[in-house]
């Protein structure tokens, strides 16, 4: 064990030792954290006798879990079986897969993802009769994830209710859940919720847990939110061995419920805790990390350390002013073509960084028109297009015929010809007898007016579904993908068209046929069930390959973890990073500078940053100053690249390019912020009426006033 030790440096080894008790290990970013959790676990093992059996390890995406595990594997001896390492959801989806019928669920419940819900509560509003153009069901969707995240159940919310969307809300949120129970089916946000209700309502499932998994080991802590958190304090609560990881500056995901005082308040909720801090960084030069730290240290919220590196010196960080975003995109695959052809960099070791999916639109017209070889993370993933979706729907159906919303995507795909007069009969049958819909087709001969062709076709689809699911219980999971695929004639219908199209869907259920036997092999437990969880589970990142000879090209959120060669960190505006909503949020502008931290701190030699003077959004082509996270890195460490403009000043006759309007923020040099309170005119003449602090009023004429504009 000594010579496994050697390999640390001395605060990775102090988070390894200290194995007793809560630990909080502040890692800071490229300090070898996942070395760090990796070892302790071993370390546990080899050095401290306890069993892999009581070890559990979570983090927060597969393709993490999936690394963590390796990695253990290698360290652990040879036959040494490895510890429970998975995502915090899918170890949910286990224990609740064994336990959940003490709630009254049925143990094979379909996970659904965000389409699936989508689908759900859009049908549920139509039957409920409100109005979707005034309240949108992803709007109403984000709602109730919302409440799940934090714990708030149906009856809660509706007690809880103040307005008349939160009331809308409640009445969506109390019949989706009834449906879901009806349909077999949880959320990804039910996984945690109803896991802490089985803790909670069942102690005895409870102390079973907090017995076998004695020491518990969290990655990336800072993601966390209420439900998980809660989740994790209930297991942890008996033996109290809670080793935490995270990074307080890299809490990027609150916006999905992620809650920062998590890791920040960790030391209240375990006065006991040791802390250590991992702050010497592998990664990135010091110019970098120069930059990144004088940009976070601007936040307030967050526990405070400094990162160092051997790599003394590096190269500044390259500045683009740009005209618009297509001068912007010129720029950076100019810079990629210069890099190429001087330091011999692979396209591989590029990645271009965004606040927002619609910015790559451009990015992918330059690449495409210079034939520069790109991937994209986070656009339509494989599993959510539309033939391979119909094709696990058939899957899910045969796992669960109380899935109605699988159930209704396939019923007539390929055309069986049971069309929608059919399927409302069905679901006026199933309604008036209180049965689930597969039911209510089992018992077709019993509908009134219908005729036989179509009595006929529902017998099919039945009969088909039937002999599926009696075949699933006796062949391998690839060989039933395979006969589902033909015995469906999806894939002979798809086959007989000819088109491109067509055949581009073909070669994707193929793949997905490939991705299932790649599960049978790789699987411990190669069930149909095992493969719709891990498939419902995956995030854009798992799919990524970092081996890719491409330039890649994903938002700010789905990089975190990553490392590049060279980084570009495109959209520098304000009213984009940061996003125009977190301006009035001094909480949501930290996550936002946060978020560039992140990006900066994906690179090992290069930050190219750029920003663009005028962008087309929406309706229109606007103009922003760039973004305020752009003064807070110190001027000796950028190198301004042409074309520019300033940072905070105004070019001759460029007056402000958006429209000014009640509630804007402008700087004085004089009287300092305020808040517009009206304008009027336009351009030359374009006059405002500004309220400065001490109540005091200003009327100003935009032409002959240095004003800086903070937000719109």
């Amino acid at each position: 064990m000594k010579n496994l030790l050697d390999d640390l440096n001395p605060a990775q080894r102090e988070a390894v030792e200290q194995t007793e008790g809560p630990l909080l290990v502040l890692a800071g970013a490229g300090s070898g954290k996942t070395r760090a959790l990796t070892y302790r676990v071993a370390y546990l093992v080899d050095h401290k006798g306890v069993s892999p059996n009581n070890i559990l390890a979570v983090t927060f995406t597969n393709k993490a879990a999936r690394e963590m595990k390796e990695r253990i594997s290698k360290l652990l001896p040879r036959g040494v079986v490895s510890p429970w390492v998975a995502t915090i959801h899918s170890t949910c989806a286990r224990i609740l897969r064994r336990h959940i019928d003490l709630m009254g669920f049925n143990p094979g419940f379909t996970i659904y993802d965000d389409d699936d819900q989508l689908s759900l509560i859009k049908g549920l509003m139509k039957e409920l009769e409100l109005p979707t153009l005034r309240f949108s069901p992803s709007a109403v969707r984000a709602r109730i994830e919302w409440a799940k995240n934090n714990l708030i159940g149906e009856g809660e919310y509706g007690r809880e209710s103040r307005d008349y969307m939160e009331r809308v809300v409640a009445e969506v949120y109390e019949h989706y859940q009834r449906r879901l129970r009806d349909y077999g089916a949880l959320d990804f946000s039910d996984l945690i919720m109803k896991a802490v209700e089985l803790f909670t309502s069942f102690p005895d499932v409870l102390s079973h847990y907090q017995e076998r998994f004695r020491y518990i080991l969290v990655d990336e802590y800072q993601d966390t939110n209420h439900a998980q958190y809660r989740w994790l304090n209930l297991l942890a609560s008996a033996h109290r061995n809670l080793c935490v990881v995270g990074d307080d500056d890299q809490s990027i995901y609150g916006w999905r419920g992620a809650d920062i005082r998590n890791i920040l308040e960790f030391e209240k909720d375990y006065p006991q805790a040791k802390v250590v801090r991992l702050e010497r960084n592998y990664r990135s030069t010091q110019m970098i990390l120069q930059a990144a730290g004088s940009v976070v240290g601007n936040n307030l919220g967050r526990k405070g350390k400094t990162l160092w590196t051997e790599r003394k010196g590096g190269e500044r960080i390259s500045l683009y002013g740009c005209g618009d975003e297509r001068e912007e995109a010129a720029s950076i695959l100019q810079v990629i073509k210069d890099l190429r052809r001087e330091e011999g960099e692979g396209y591989g070791n590029f990645v271009i960084l965004y606040r927002t999916n619609a910015q790559s639109r451009i990015l992918e017209e330059e690449f495409r028109r210079e034939t520069i070889p790109y991937i994209i993370v986070g656009g339509v993933r494989f599993y959510e297009r539309r033939e391979v979706k119909d094709i696990l729907a058939y899957l899910r159906v045969i796992a669960n015929p109380l899935d109605e919303v699988s159930l209704l995507r396939i019923i007539n795909v390929p055309h069986r010809g049971i069309g929608e007069g059919t399927r409302l009969k069905i679901a006026r049958y199933a309604r008036d007898h209180n049965l689930p819909f597969f039911e209510a087709m089992q018992r077709v001969d019993e509908l009134k007016g219908l005729q036989t062709s179509y009595r006929r076709a529902v017998k099919g689809f039945v009969e088909l579904i039937t002999e599926l699911q009696a075949e699933s219980r006796k062949i391998p999971l690839p060989q039933l993908v395979e006969r589902t695929i033909n015995q469906t004639g999806y894939l002979p219908l798809l086959e007989s068209q000819g088109t491109l199209e067509a055949q581009g869907r073909v070669e994707n259920i193929k793949e997905l046929l490939n991705a299932t036997k790649d599960f049978a092999e790789r699987s411990p437990e190669p069930s149909l069930q095992s493969y719709l969880e891990e498939v419902s589970l995956i995030t854009d990142i798992d799919s990524w390959n970092g081996t890719s000879q491409a330039v890649t090209l994903m938002t700010l959120h789905n990089a975190k973890g990553l490392e590049f060669s060279v980084v570009f960190i495109c959209g520098l505006e304000e009213g984009l990073l940061p996003v125009t909503h977190s301006l009035d949020s001094p909480e949501r502008l930290e996550e936002e500078r946060r978020l560039f931290y992140v990006g900066l701190t994906r690179a090992k030699d290069r930050v190219i940053l750029t920003y663009a003077k005028r962008r087309r959004r929406y309706e229109g082509s606007y103009g922003s100053p760039p973004s305020r996270f752009l003064m807070e890195i110190p001027e000796d460490l950028l190198e301004r690249k042409s074309p520019s403009w300033g940072l905070t000043t105004r070019e001759e006759g460029d007056l402000f390019p958006l429209p000014l309007k009640r509630g804007s923020v402008v700087r004085h040099p004089s009287w300092g912020e305020g808040i517009v309170m009206k304008t009027e005119g336009s351009d030359e003449n374009l006059k405002l009426t500004v309220m400065f602090p001490g109540h005091r009023l200003k009327k100003i004429l935009v032409k002959y006033a240095d004003l800086e504009i903070i937000s719109y």
